[in-house]
């Protein structure tokens, strides 16, 4: 044991790298009306939005479901929860319960207007999921996506 521990302390540079797995995040990126049609247009492909509330109980098991979709694939596509409710640390609070998350967004500003830049017929429900392939065609659904969608999705461009 004492011979690892004085590797460690001789080689400062392996504990960042220790830190780089798919951790949770430690910080919220604000989500307002903008933030969407930049995403789309300028955003990673392919990515996922899952767009979530503090108390929304089937939230966690359909981001559940991206991330096990993803999970073997070396080239893995982002996954962001978006909280609606909640902004800042109360929703850092939340980020456990999205293994394998990307990013977090918090909305910021007035929930309606952002929902609609978001998509004009979306009512209101969660989980709403969008899912962003490699061409920037998007699929959208409440509530977990099914197999055809997230092979759709990981297609390549």
């Amino acid at each position: 044991m004492s011979a690892a521990a004085d590797g460690a302390q001789t080689h400062p540079h392996s504990h960042p790298q220790g830190q780089s797995k798919a951790s949770t995040p430690r910080t919220v990126l604000p989500f307002d009306e903008k933030t969407w049609a930049h995403a789309l247009q300028h955003g990673p492909r392919p990515a996922a939005y899952l767009f979530t509330t503090s108390y929304c109980s089937t939230c966690p098991a359909a981001f559940e479901v991206l991330h096990k979709a993803v999970q073997q694939r070396k080239d893995k596509p982002e996954l962001n929860a978006v909280m609606m409710d909640v902004a800042g640390p109360q929703a850092l609070r939340h980020a456990p319960h999205f293994k394998g998350m990307t990013q977090m967004y918090a909305f910021d500003g007035f929930e309606p207007a952002i929902r609609q830049a978001v998509d004009p017929a979306w009512p209101n429900v969660t989980p709403y999921l969008v899912l962003v392939d490699a061409k920037g065609q998007t699929q959208r659904v409440i509530g977990p996506p099914t197999p055809v969608m997230l092979k759709r999705w990981l297609a390549p461009a």
